[in-house]
């Protein structure tokens, strides 16, 4: 029997480091172990945070129709050429275009329709004339009935500027056209992004699911958080610290309790169903740190020691198809969150220049 199979070879309790391994190697073999977590659909508006399954293309038009950008009024440019505040032209307003309640029928020359800012444009109008380029005028009123006494007749108003075809105009699909993608795979969801996916009628998005973690904590000296230290007890800080770690960065904590440094209970955790188990106490050479030795025994611990200050004993490995991390506990709380942590090392949307900080973090 070889050493590598002998158990007795595995346990480095008093035995201390043989050799410790570089940053870059501990984070190139996380990077050989990391597989995809699968999707799930959620209802869009609980979504903000999470990363996408898969590209989302839009199947409509941003608008649908095209639409007046400025309150004011709907016209046939041409019937504005040659207008300024010393020559205003007449024009005829035959009716209104609101949101969501277009002006129903055609526009020609010489008429206008009263319209909003995001109201559809009546059929003939390619302008809009501003609100404050045009004036109501009874004068304009009578002129009109004058000039046409069979004609529609009414409200008058009269354009104080000349308009271009399309001015104040917005044309359908001018926001997003039909076919665009508008997300990629991978991309990590802002609110403003749930906005643009419900302009396009988006309800249910796929998303990679959270890494489920178990937070493994272990200390015969531990008491719970929320407990006064005495004697030679001391209060748990890496739990509440871990868990809220893993929660900010996309993670589902699993952290029942404290774990106390004993083979089987430690063997109960190393087994969870879980993605990853975190280990926080336990990982060094004492003759308590059981972590190691049961690693390499009922899985693989590829990583044992690495060259970095703080969190020198941390540890790296798997069990099955979890990937588990030992970690320092009690003793030296600011190593935890060096390196390991980012929940998004999970799944295949590593951010990589969050990565080298992270990497440049770890070596200092």
């Amino acid at each position: 029997m070889n050493d590598h199979q002998n158990p007795a070879a595995d346990d480095v309790r008093m035995r201390g480091f043989a050799r410790r391994h570089t940053v870059d190697a501990a984070i190139a073999w996380l990077d050989d172990q990391l597989q995809p977590l699968g999707a799930e659909l959620l209802p869009l508006p609980t979504t903000a945070g999470r990363v996408l399954a898969g590209s989302i293309a839009s199947e409509v038009d941003v608008p649908g129709f095209d639409r007046a950008t400025m309150d004011g009024y709907a016209v046939v440019a041409e019937s504005t050429e040659g207008a300024t505040p010393y020559n205003s032209l007449p024009l005829t307003l035959i009716g209104d275009s609101l949101p969501g309640r277009p002006f129903q029928g055609a526009v020609g020359p010489g008429q206008a329709v009263r319209i909003m800012t995001g109201a559809p444009l009546p059929l003939g109008c390619d302008a809009v004339l501003p609100a404050e380029w045009a004036e109501p005028s009874a004068a304009c009123e009578a002129e009109s009935a004058q000039a046409e006494p069979d004609g529609p007749g009414g409200r008058c108003v009269r354009a104080l500027a000349a308009m271009s075809p399309g001015k104040h105009v917005g044309r359908r699909g001018e926001d997003v056209t039909r076919g665009t993608t508008l997300l990629q795979r991978g991309r990590l969801l802002r609110p403003q992004d749930l906005g643009v996916l419900s302009s396009v009628g988006v309800g249910d998005v796929h998303v990679i699911r959270r890494p489920r973690v178990r937070l493994v904590v272990t200390g015969n000296e531990l008491l719970p958080s929320g407990s006064q230290p005495h004697g030679h007890r001391i209060v748990d800080a890496n739990g509440p610290m871990l868990a809220a770690l893993v929660e900010r960065d996309g993670g589902l904590v699993d952290f029942p309790g404290l774990v106390p440094d004993e083979q089987d209970a430690l063997l109960d955790a190393l087994h969870a169903a879980a993605d990853v188990v975190i280990v926080s106490g336990g990982s060094s050479v004492g003759i308590e740190d059981l972590a190691p030795r049961l690693l390499a025994k009922c899985g693989d611990l590829a990583i044992h020691g690495i060259a970095m200050r703080p969190s020198s004993p941390t540890g790296l490995g798997r069990i099955d198809d979890r990937l588990v991390f030992l970690l320092p506990g009690i003793r030296c709380p600011v190593s935890a969150p060096t390196i390991f942590l980012r929940a998004e090392r999970f799944a295949p949307w590593v951010d990589a220049p969050r990565r080298g900080r992270i990497a440049r973090h770890a070596r200092r």
